[in-house]
């Protein structure tokens, strides 16, 4: 079925000329449809620059396909969900507020920032970042997407809505969201999140990670809390928040969230893979750094090289993508450099180094709880006592230099440190924007994590793993596993 027209946010037809509207077909949200309003139209302009269309060769979760053949979806398509999803809560958002309350001028901003959100990432994406970090010129994909919103093809495809290419990079390079119009586009509960979890989900094909959608929106409501400095309220700030009715829902849509980090975005491939390309790229930096195009296979004016040598200028960096970096492996793998040659080989045909998960391995050897005597608090000193095994393998792993290059360029051990808390519990009475509030049975509004026991007793995921390279190196792990875990035994 057709949804409406979103007429709210106002049409403002010509009278000369009647705008078509544009239509894409979606997998996750079937039809997303670009009415014949000014606005929405400017958003398909937008939507067709260059920038934009770049996204369609950026995949959503880098090197998951390599895990789950069918993550292959791109952040063109995910951009266009997220615009899809802004919408959704906006019109609820209306809805709540009622006309006299809703600014029209922050829904829309809040959209249009939706759509360009991701512009800026770089070629598999997160790794790409996690790559240029390891060479001293990482810049947050938020700062190049203000960057590219500056650039004139984007600045002249708002058209009319001007100065909305600089409002949207302030909002998206904001720490905190400002107003409600801003949680919807980054908070704990925004359509970015609910676009991707589903996405991610549906295409790499967990089973583990749905959320009750419809019925999380159909119970969103509006509420104002008070904005205290120094115990002070000095403002009251709208944000959208659930009823009790919806608590088993969010409590699926925190726990949905987590699954997804721990079996789809940390998976144990993907991560290695991720590994293996920040090796890559940093070596390849190194002989750009000396101009020694010759070692490593590609001429100075293919687009890698180019943006090795000048990573500030974003003509540079809008011509990469995930299919410039695919395209020269075969190539790098022929190179003079034996160490580019095998990463470029192991990533071009998923060859990970082993993994030994130091965290289960240490879980494993401390030992289990004994039959009848898992409570909470036996359960909190096991883990206590894991992460203080984990914590002193990593110590003997960087005291013995066991991450350090060989002599063939190569480090023999590659360390990944995987965490994530479920859910953001925040005292900050300043900042009532960033948590998930819940209209309780006397009316007030609380905290997710006050209403829900299975929430509050979430504790972070933490993965530390140990990629290695060679028999020899996995038995040195092994030993240093063993050793460590019997540190913890006897101190």
């Amino acid at each position: 079925m057709r949804e409406k027209s979103h007429n709210i946010l106002g049409t403002g037809r010509s009278s000369d000329t009647m705008p078509k509207a544009q239509k894409i077909r979606d997998p996750l949200h079937n039809l997303i449809e670009f009415d014949e309003g000014e606005f929405e139209q400017t958003c398909w302009k937008v939507l067709n620059t260059r920038p934009m269309q770049r996204l369609r060769r950026i995949k959503q979760l880098g090197f998951s396909e390599f895990t789950y053949p069918g993550a292959s979806h791109s952040r063109f398509s995910h951009s266009v969900g997220v615009f899809h999803t802004a919408r959704k809560l906006v019109a609820i958002v209306e809805r709540r507020l009622g006309r006299d309350r809703f600014d029209s001028d922050e829904a829309r901003l809040a959209i249009a920032a939706a759509l360009v959100h991701d512009v800026g990432h770089g070629p598999f994406s997160h790794a790409f970042e996690d790559a240029l970090r390891a060479l001293g010129i990482a810049k947050r994909h938020e700062l190049r997407t203000r960057q590219i919103l500056e650039l004139e093809e984007v600045v002249r495809a708002f058209d009319s809505f001007s100065n909305y290419p600089k409002r949207i990079g302030e909002l998206i390079e904001a720490r905190y969201p400002k107003n409600i119009y801003a949680s919807l586009v980054s908070s704990q509960f925004d359509a970015d999140r609910l676009d991707y979890m589903r996405r991610d989900k549906l295409m790499s094909g967990t089973q583990q990670s749905g959320i009750d959608f419809d019925w999380l929106l159909a119970n969103l409501q509006v509420r104002r809390v008070p904005i205290q400095i120094d115990d002070k309220s000095w403002a009251d700030a709208e944000v959208l928040v659930i009823d009790e009715k919806s608590i088993v829902a969010a409590e699926g849509y925190i726990f949905s969230l987590l699954y997804l980090y721990i079996n789809v975005y940390f998976h144990k491939t993907t991560r290695g893979l991720e590994k293996l390309f920040t090796q890559l790229v940093f070596l390849l930096a190194t002989y750009v750094r000396q101009g020694d195009h010759a070692t490593i296979g590609l001429p100075s004016d293919h687009p890698l090289v180019k943006f090795l040598v000048d990573p500030d200028k974003i003509e540079s960096f809008l011509n990469l993508d995930d299919s410039v970096v695919v395209g020269c492996l075969s190539t790098l793998a022929d190179g003079r450099d034996h160490a580019i040659a095998e990463l470029a080989l192991r990533i071009r045909d998923r060859k990970i180094y082993n993994c030994i998960d130091v965290t289960k391995r240490v879980a494993g050897l401390i030992g289990l709880p004994q039959p009848g005597r898992a409570d909470r608090g036996d359960a909190r000193k096991r883990a206590a006592e894991v992460a203080a095994g984990v914590a002193r393998v990593g110590e003997l792993v960087r005291d013995r230099g066991l991450l350090e290059v060989g002599a063939d360029g190569l480090p023999g051990i590659l360390e990944d440190t995987a965490p994530r808390s479920p859910y953001e519990r925040t005292s900050d009475s300043t900042q009532p924007l960033k948590r998930i509030h819940v209209i309780g049975a006397d009316s007030a509004l609380h905290d997710l994590a006050d209403m829900s026991p299975a929430v509050d007793a979430l504790a972070d995921f933490k993965a530390y793993r140990l990629y290695t390279r060679t028999d020899s190196d996995r038995d040195k792990v092994e030993n240093l596993i063993k050793e460590a875990t019997n540190d913890q035994r006897s101190s």
